[in-house]
């Protein structure tokens, strides 16, 4: 058994570090934020400070994904939650109108999943590890350098452990980064005289504006979570504890949607959404809140074939991450949380061959993953920035966007749809069964109707008024 350092105690970093504490390792968390867990899920929502997380009271959404890695990994995360107060999400209770099959499907079960805001989530995974013996958390303490040990690959650092902002030095057979989408992780690499990380960043595109209201009951569920309206999309989610959030993004350069930001202008142009409307129909809990300029980014360790560093793994957003809408970041953070216990599993005493099959492992597994959703993001911009133009927009010719064409009156699709779309499987794996590359190319040919919803001009009108 092994010493590992995990940088950074979120929930991907806590995840990790439970599930490797499980297999007998010594695990230290180090966390920057100084805020202690509240005691309970609503004191997280209300007082919990996580400062390292610009994105902490943003909807999040956790898919069946998640809860199939902690089904396998951390099983009683699900009951945890739910006692905590997240809802159960059961997406072929109530299928689409346009479905006339509603007969039941095997593996309709594997698609349900618990889900919550952010901070009830973190709650329950930090409450979970707070009581795994071998695992420590410190918070309030930043990383602020790694230690050099032999190479294991000649002429490549060896990381041994860590420096914090405490004057410590923790030694480690593994040290991880879980600090999320702000890593410094490259620049503390590269003062041991590791070459920087392959790496492609870009702002995703997108701004945001949601809302979270309140009431005793969540409002029925009658159009999709996420709905492309012409310029801009809604996304309607459930909350924990009675709660649930309804946002509208659009493309960040999209000027005249910045009064989005203003409660009257961001109702009007809710309630002119028919599918949604009646998701404002509750209490409000918070005023508009908007974000933008979020990054998408992807590092990879191994430069011209040959790992950056040894004795080191970067998980979760550290290592990827992208569009905060399409609710993936945890599913996928968990998936490689996953990952990395069964990689030490194999190879934590060959520091160069860890390097090399956790390069490999996240390549094949992970990666797809990312450059999905950044595709599927640039379609959307740039029909977004077509339709701003008065022009028409281009078409989405991807596999996945056949595949939603022929959801919506095929059961079979609208499953795997769910799949893809809930990181239970990869769009690849997808065409490749009986009958669904060409479900979704004779989707793709035939005429769709446009999501209800204010077009250009009418979108323009409401946001003058």
């Amino acid at each position: 058994m092994g010493d590992i350092v995990v940088c950074g105690g979120g929930v991907i970093g806590l995840a990790a570090a439970a599930m490797l504490v499980r297999d007998g390792h010594r695990v230290t968390v180090l966390e920057a934020d100084p805020a202690e867990v509240p005691a309970t899920a609503g004191a997280a929502w209300e007082s919990w400070q996580r400062k390292g997380v610009a994105q902490f009271r943003q909807p999040h959404n956790l898919f069946p994904g998640f809860r199939r890695v902690c089904d396998a990994e951390l099983p009683e995360v699900t009951g945890r939650l739910l006692a905590a107060g997240c809802v159960w999400e059961d997406p072929v209770a109530v299928l689409p109108p346009s479905l006339t099959d509603h007969d039941p499907r095997p593996g309709d079960e594997t698609l349900a999943f618990a889900t919550g805001r952010r901070p009830a989530i973190e709650y329950t995974i930090a409450s979970l590890a707070a009581e795994q013996p071998g695992l420590e958390v410190r918070r309030g303490v930043r990383v602020t350098g790694l230690t050099r040990g032999p190479d294991a690959i000649a002429g490549v650092p060896h990381v041994t452990g860590v420096v914090t902002s405490e004057g410590d030095e923790i030694g480690a057979d593994l040290v991880v980064d879980a600090t999320g989408r702000r890593t410094a992780m490259a620049d503390l690499l590269a003062a041991l005289g590791a070459r920087r990380p392959q790496t492609e960043s870009e702002d995703c595109g997108f701004a945001y504006y949601t809302r979270y209201f309140s009431g005793p009951a969540l409002p029925a569920r009658i159009g999709p979570p996420i709905l492309p309206i012409g310029t801009i999309t809604l996304l309607t989610l459930p909350g924990d504890s009675g709660t649930w959030s309804v946002t509208v993004f659009a493309a960040g350069g999209d000027a005249p949607l910045k009064e989005l930001r203003h409660v009257d202008t961001f109702s009007r142009v809710v309630r002119a959404c028919p599918l949604q409307a009646h998701w404002l129909d509750g209490e409000p809990v918070t005023d508009v809140l908007p974000i933008a300029g979020i990054m998408d980014c992807y590092r990879r360790f191994v430069v011209d074939g040959e790992p950056i560093a040894t004795g080191f793994a970067a998980v979760g957003d550290a290592w990827a991450c992208t569009n905060p809408s399409a609710g993936r970041g945890i599913s996928v953070g968990a998936l490689h949380a996953q990952l990395l216990r069964q990689t030490v599993r194999d190879r934590l005493g060959d520091p160069a061959g860890f390097a090399r099959a956790w390069d490999e492992r996240t390549e094949a597994m992970l990666a797809p993953h990312y450059r999905n959703q950044i595709s599927a993001d640039r379609i959307r911009l740039a029909q977004m920035d077509a339709l701003r133009a008065g022009r028409e927009p281009p078409p989405d010719d991807s596999f996945a966007a056949g595949l939603l064409a022929a959801a919506n009156t095929d059961p079979d699709a609208f499953r795997a749809f769910l799949e893809i779309a809930f990181c239970l499987a990869l769009p690849d794996e997808v065409r490749e069964r009986p009958g669904m590359r060409e479900k979704a190319e004779r989707a793709r040919h035939e005429p769709q109707q446009p999501a209800p919803g204010p077009d250009r001009r009418q979108l323009l009108r409401l946001l003058a008024q």
